[in-house]
């Protein structure tokens, strides 16, 4: 079984997945292609993905039973002691473009309609 997740990229290159796996929604592919075929699926995948990005995963014979590739993705695998893991960038350490929003915070105690709910319309 193979998945792969475009997102952001160009409409013709969903066009040239389709003829070799089902698209079930928008930018979602699967199917059961041989390995080689996946291979360059996957190879014309990262050439015309443009500023999109892509996902991969396919079953394996590994502990997990699949594993997973990215292309510009901010989330990358990582190998754990012989299990993939996704490998998540930290919010706080990345460069934000508008820091000079500050995060409001949230207010303390309870809202009005979870007070009406709890002890009732007086």
């Amino acid at each position: 079984m193979t998945v792969i997740v475009l997102i952001n990229c160009p409409a013709g290159l969903r066009g040239f997945l389709t003829r070799w796996l089902l698209e079930i929604s928008a930018g979602v592919f699967i199917g059961n292609p041989s390995a080689r075929v996946r291979d360059l699926l996957w190879d014309e995948v990262r050439q015309h993905a443009g500023q999109g990005r892509a996902l991969l995963a396919h079953t394996t014979n590994n502990e997990q039973g699949y594993t997973f590739r990215t292309h510009d993705h901010a989330w990358h695998p990582t190998d754990h002691e012989g299990i993939t893991l996704i490998h998540r960038p930290n919010p706080e350490t990345r460069a934000s473009s508008d820091d000079s929003t500050p995060e409001s915070a949230p207010k303390p105690g309870w809202s009005r309609a979870s007070k009406r709910r709890r002890f009732g319309r007086t």
